[in-house]
Formats: C-alpha cells, structure tokens, sequence
C-alpha cells in the first residue's frame, strides 16, 4: 500500500458507511405510512440514528491506535451490513427500530479513517488528506439521497438489503487491503500509547475539549439535517419523496465536497504563516477554525429566514449555504487534531468525533417541535444558532496565542501532570 491507495480505500469505505447510515432518510416518508408514525416518530427516529455515535466513536478511536485501523473498520462493516440485512424483513416497528440502532453505528468508522489516513500522511498534508477522507466519505449521504429513492422507489426493503451487502462485500475488502501504517514502528508506537492513562490525559486537554463541542455545532448540525431535511421538504413545502430528497442532496453535497477545501487552506495557511485574525497571530489552525464556525451561525439564521419567505428555490440555496459552513468547520477541525496528537490522534478523533455526534441527537428534535413551540417549522435553525454561540465563544478563548501553544498539554483536570510538562517542554 501506498499513502494514496490507504486514503482511496478508508475513503471508499467511509463514503458506503455514510450512505448506510442515513439510507432511512429518503425513505421516512413510505416507513412512516407502513408503521403509522407521526412527525415526532420520525424526528426520534432520525435523533436515534445517532445514539451509538458518542460512545461507539470513543472506543472505535481508541481500538483503532491499539490494533490498527484495517480490523476495526472491517469488523465495524461487517456487523452493521448484517442489521441493515436484518432490517429489511422487519415486521414490527419495535424490530425495525432496534435493527437500526444497530446500523446507525456505521457513523462509528469516522473515526477509524481518521486514525488510518493520518498514519500514512506527513503533518503538512494532514488537512487536506483529512479533509478528502471526511468529505467525500460525507458525500455518502448525498448519494444516497440521490440514488436510493430513484433506484428503488419506495421499495425501502429492498434498498436496506443491498446496502447491508454491499458493507459485508466491503469489510472483505478492507481487511484484505488495509495496512496499519506507513511503517511497523509508527503502528506499534500508536499501540504502545493505546492506554487508559494516555486516553485520559487526550480527554482532558483544552484543546480537545474546545474542538470537541466544535464538532457538536459543525458536524453534529451536519449528520441531523441529514437525516431531518427531507422530511423538512416534505412537511414545510408539500414537496414529494424524490424532490424532498433531491432538494436535501444539495446539502450533503455541499457539506461533503467542500470539506476538503478547508483541510486544505488550514495547511496553506500553516505553510505560509499567514494570519486571518490578527488578533490571534501565530495561530493560523486555530484561527481558520474560529470563522468557520462563525460562517455556522450566520447561515443558520440565514436558513430560517429563508424558509419562511415560502421561496424553496431560495430555501435550497440557503441549505446548501448551511452546508458549506459545515464542510469548511469540519475541515477545520480535523486539521487541527491529528497534527495536535499525532502520536494518539486515534484517541483523539475519537473523543472529538463522538462528542460531536451529541449535536445529531439533539438538533432533530429541536427541529421537529419548532412548529409547535417556536410557531414555525422553519424558526429551528435559529434557535440552534442561538445555542450554539458559546461553542464559537469558547474556540475563540481557546485560539488565544498564549493557551493555543498549550492547548494539546494544559487542561481543566491533570490526571498526568508530569506529562503536561514533559509536553511543554518539547514546543
């Protein structure tokens, strides 16, 4: 294997694992006539679709540094195509609903293909070669929105089964293919720092912890309007099945292909030691990170606005708008962690990846009570917006030079303070 083949492979794989994940989005409509469910049934449902995710990406990230990458992501794929199978001869609600919760822990391999392709690339190709993993793996949900209902109509049965093969085809061929790493030494030094000390001393770091909560309002608002805008379509403009989903694609596509975009100009920006906010001089990573997490809230306000002008051609636009923000956040973020951990970025992403995952639990249901409680089905996204200012506040404190430099070693707790220092002194 080569460092290109290791990104085409975790990224091909991610990219099904996405579209597994949310394949049940373009179908709420036909498996809400079949099991009578009402809007807050589906909101749960797609709020549930991301459960697993917190847990499941901290122990996967951890898993992935101690036995490499290629077993996790194959056993991972493995599992969840045999409950996409067992899902489409669902006959009961309760069975299909448990099967997918099983399946929703596709959103697990995120992690796993952070942990991969940052032990094949250099620390200054890092945000770009993250950001076309994340991206096009994101782009998943964007195909399946796409081909899925055009594919088998309102057959959702059958769309569950041949994905749940594709998966199980899939883990044969990561564990065939997969190497760890570049080299031996850098997989068993990845292994040796697979400890509960050495997790514990990640969980803790400021840094971690300020990206993490980024996640929430980037990714966390990503996988939620995912699973929620068709179904948006639907409810606030009359649209059908096909329209709702294709109008829904333009999101993913926009928070899926642009993410590498912004891995990419946080290394340009590194490389070239340029400063987008001067205030925070000498930090370009960090300061990349805050205005794309600025660009989040404004486009949310953006898209409440935009729904309730009645217009779906300017509602779209505004959508895609949202997910650009995502894409570039995102693509900030994970520019950030691996070259902040390199030696436990597994660890890491994984903490930053599963905490994250909390947004797509609680966004759906803001979104789908704020008819109800906000008087429009349209006002969620700005009370979303609204909650999530302090995320950018809190990234912006945490940008400051003078933490930034210690971000990856000073933390709220010190459970290994001699590391702290040991950390200090190599910057």
């Amino acid at each position: 294997m080569t460092k290109w083949r290791t990104l085409l492979l975790a990224t091909a794989a991610f990219n099904l694992s996405f579209l597994i994940w949310f394949s049940f989005a373009p179908f709420t409509g036909p498996i809400g006539e079949e099991f009578g469910l009402t809007t807050w049934d589906v909101g749960l449902l797609a709020s549930a679709a991301i459960w697993s995710a917190p847990p499941g990406r901290i122990v996967t990230g951890w898993l992935s540094d101690r036995f490499g990458a290629p077993k996790v992501f194959a056993a991972v794929l493995a599992y969840v195509g045999a409950f996409s199978v067992v899902s489409a001869f669902a006959d009961s609600y309760v069975a299909f609903f448990l099967s997918r919760l099983v399946v929703a822990s596709a959103g697990v391999t995120f992690v796993v293909g952070i942990q991969h392709v940052a032990q094949w690339f250099p620390e200054e190709q890092l945000g770009t070669a993250e950001g076309v993993y994340a991206g096009v793996g994101n782009a998943g949900a964007a195909g399946g929105a796409l081909l899925l209902p055009r594919l088998f109509g309102a057959d959702w049965r059958s769309a569950f089964l041949v994905t749940g093969v594709a998966a199980i085809a899939m883990a044969v061929v990561y564990v065939l293919l997969g190497e760890d790493a570049e080299s031996e030494a850098r997989a068993r030094e990845a292994s040796e720092r697979a400890s509960l000390r050495e997790w514990l001393h990640v969980a803790t770091r400021y840094g971690v912890l300020a990206l993490a909560l980024a996640y929430v309002m980037s990714f966390g608002l990503e996988i939620s309007m995912n699973g929620w805008l068709p179904t948006y379509f639907r409810e606030g403009f009359g649209s059908g099945l096909v329209v709702a989903s294709t109008f829904a694609a333009t999101f993913s596509l926009a928070a899926g292909l642009l993410r590498p975009v912004s891995g990419y100009v946080s290394d340009r920006l590194v490389r070239e030691g340029r400063d987008v906010l001067p205030v925070f001089a000498g930090r370009p990573r960090e300061q990349w990170t805050v205005v794309c997490l600025s660009w989040v809230v404004v486009s949310l306000f953006g898209l409440t606005l935009a729904g309730e002008t009645g217009s779906v051609g300017l509602t779209v636009a505004a959508g895609a708008l949202v997910g650009a923000s995502c894409a570039f956040a995102e693509g900030a973020v994970f520019a950030q962690v691996p070259a902040m951990f390199p030696e436990r970025t597994g660890a890491a992403a994984g903490i930053v990846g599963g905490i994250g995952t909390f947004g797509g639990i609680g966004f759906p249901l803001i979104f789908a009570s704020a008819e109800t409680t906000l008087g429009s089905v349209h006002a969620g996204y700005a009370a979303v917006a609204t909650l999530v200012i302090p995320i950018v506040l809190l990234n912006a404190w945490i940008a400051r030079p003078a933490l930034a430099r210690r971000a990856h070693a000073a933390g709220p707790f010190d459970p290994s303070p001699a590391r702290d220092r040991a950390d200090e002194s190599d910057d």
